[in-house]
C-alpha cells in the first residue's frame, strides 16, 4: 500500500509556474515568423533583401521595448540557422536559399 501511495504523489508534482523565458522564447519563434511571412507574402527567392525600411514597418513597429532583446535573439538564430544573411549594416537582410526553401 505505502508504494501506491509514493506513486500516487508523483502523478501530482505540480509543474513550476512559466518563466520569463518562456514568454522570451514564444515572442522570439513569433518575430522569426513575422520575417520569414514577409519573405512569404513577397514571393522572395534567395537572395532578396528586406531593407531597413521594411524590417522598421513589417517588424519592428509591431514590437514594443521590451521585445528588443526577443528581436535580437530571433535575427540570430535566423542568422545562425542559415536562413538569413545580414548586411554590413547590420539590418539589412538577405534570404538564403535555405531559407527560400523553409517558406
Amino acid at each position: 500500500m505505502s508504494r501506491d501511495n509514493k506513486h500516487h504523489q508523483q502523478s501530482f508534482t505540480r509543474k513550476a509556474p512559466p518563466k520569463k523565458e518562456n514568454i522570451e522564447t514564444t515572442q522570439k519563434n513569433e518575430i522569426k515568423a513575422m520575417f520569414m511571412n514577409w519573405f512569404k507574402s513577397s514571393r522572395s527567392v534567395a537572395g532578396d533583401i528586406m531593407s531597413k525600411q521594411d524590417v522598421i514597418s513589417a517588424i519592428l513597429k509591431k514590437l514594443d521595448s521590451k521585445q528588443d532583446r526577443p528581436f535580437q535573439i530571433a535575427m540570430d538564430e535566423l542568422k545562425n540557422d542559415g536562413l538569413i544573411e545580414l548586411k554590413e549594416d547590420g539590418v539589412t537582410v538577405v534570404l538564403t536559399q535555405k531559407g527560400a526553401e523553409k517558406l
